[in-house]
């Protein structure tokens, strides 16, 4: 029987849940929002599989270490409507072409994001983009091996964790099964999320659509000046660069992750999945002549299957083999879990008590005597260089 010791172990893969054979398990809310196995012990039988499913108790050995490219899709449009260089699209294609499903995160009717399963081009657009909110898995394990047992190709994704989640349930790898994880910060909760809605259509006297979809990364003002958007009725958008919307600087300063994300147990350099995508931060410095500010993908094949796809669909892409070691240096959320910020219980525990954006800058302020002490350093540092000016 599976017991969390420790919340920082557990995930929320949910690979427990999918695996139980008397469906004794359901993962539950805690009080910050995060999905978390509970055992009804009525129907428990104590087999163990549970616990053999748990990728925090058992690790998948990893595998080779990967080739990196630099990539975006030569279709623009598609590459314009992606978070960076629009290659998921071009595997989802592949996939598809062939009979496949392909499962990934997407918004539901209430805004709030769950794994699906798309099998036609016209309905990739909803797995499309970055979705900083952990996704519920739901029975999508389930779905995915009834496929596979069925003959058909199916292209799985997610975050790295989620991934070993699915491997851990499927127990041996399928010829037809691609997995693609992502280079991941870390997941904020649905419940932060939620918040984060209800403030906007309090600011806005609105209630948010669902057509067009939230955006995290819209790309207008440039790749590296992304915004967030939401649309309200009437036509009526909110859009905000990244840095100044509240919810993303809860997200960029940790304040909203899942315990486990701080001691991330699959944030490796080698994989699992058999390709990994990221942005490819740094590349204005390591490969000039990739960079246009549109989006560039980091794309890393981490199994021989992965390789074999991806020289497939190179024709597809605009790329650039270029060195791993130097690509991943520039992405440490790659290999390294994220600090857990001091204020981040207190972040937690105030949550719902205040409007959103107060709970956020209170949060990610640093204390009053930090800030006194940094403004006058800087009132003396500028009556410093005017004296030397008067003397010059």
């Amino acid at each position: 029987m599976i017991e969390i010791q420790n919340r920082g172990d557990c995930s929320g893969c949910a690979a427990c849940a999918a695996a139980c054979p008397r469906q004794a398990i359901e993962m539950n809310a805690d009080q910050e929002g995060f999905l978390y196995p509970v055992i009804n012990s009525a129907k428990c039988i104590d087999c163990g599989i549970c616990d053999n499913m748990c990728q925090a108790k058992n690790m998948i050995k990893r595998k080779r270490e990967p080739l990196a490219y630099a990539c975006w899709n030569k279709n623009d449009s598609v590459r314009m409507c992606s978070s960076s260089g629009g290659v998921f699209y071009v595997l989802a294609e592949f996939i598809i072409a062939h009979g496949g499903v392909v499962f990934g995160a997407a918004f539901d009717e209430e805004l709030m994001v769950r794994h699906v399963a798309v099998d036609s081009m016209d309905q990739v657009y909803r797995l499309q983009g970055s979705k900083y909110v952990q996704s519920i898995i739901g029975r999508t394990y389930i779905e995915a091996k009834k496929l596979l047992d069925e003959g058909r190709y199916v292209l799985f994704t997610g975050t790295p964790c989620q991934i070993d989640g699915l491997l851990h349930y499927l127990c041996h790898d399928y010829e037809l099964l691609y997995t693609q994880d992502i280079i991941c910060h870390g997941v904020p909760s649905p419940i932060v999320w939620k918040r984060y809605l209800n403030y906007q259509e309090q600011q806005y006297k609105k209630p948010l659509v669902r057509e067009p979809l939230p955006s995290f990364r819209r790309k207008e003002e440039g790749w590296k000046r992304y915004s967030i958007s939401l649309s309200f009725d009437k036509d009526i958008e909110y859009r905000k660069y990244h840095k100044e919307d509240c919810y993303m600087q809860a997200f960029l300063k940790n304040l909203s992750l899942r315990p486990s994300c701080y001691e991330c147990h699959s944030k490796t350099k080698i994989r699992n999945s058999d390709i990994t995508l990221a942005d490819f931060w740094g590349i204005e410095h390591m490969l000039p002549e990739m960079f246009d500010n549109k989006g560039t993908s980091l794309v890393l094949t981490n199994s021989e299957k992965g390789k074999h796809l991806f020289e497939l669909l190179k024709s597809r892409l605009h790329w650039r083999e270029v060195d791993f070691e130097e690509a991943v240096s520039h992405n440490t959320p790659a290999f390294q879990s994220v600090a857990r910020p001091k204020k981040r219980e207190a972040f937690y525990d105030r949550l719902g008590t205040m409007p959103f954006d107060r709970l956020v800058k209170r949060a990610i302020l640093p204390p009053i005597y930090k800030r006194i002490y940094w403004k006058i350093r800087h009132v003396v540092g500028l009556i410093l260089r005017k004296g030397k000016m008067i003397k010059s």
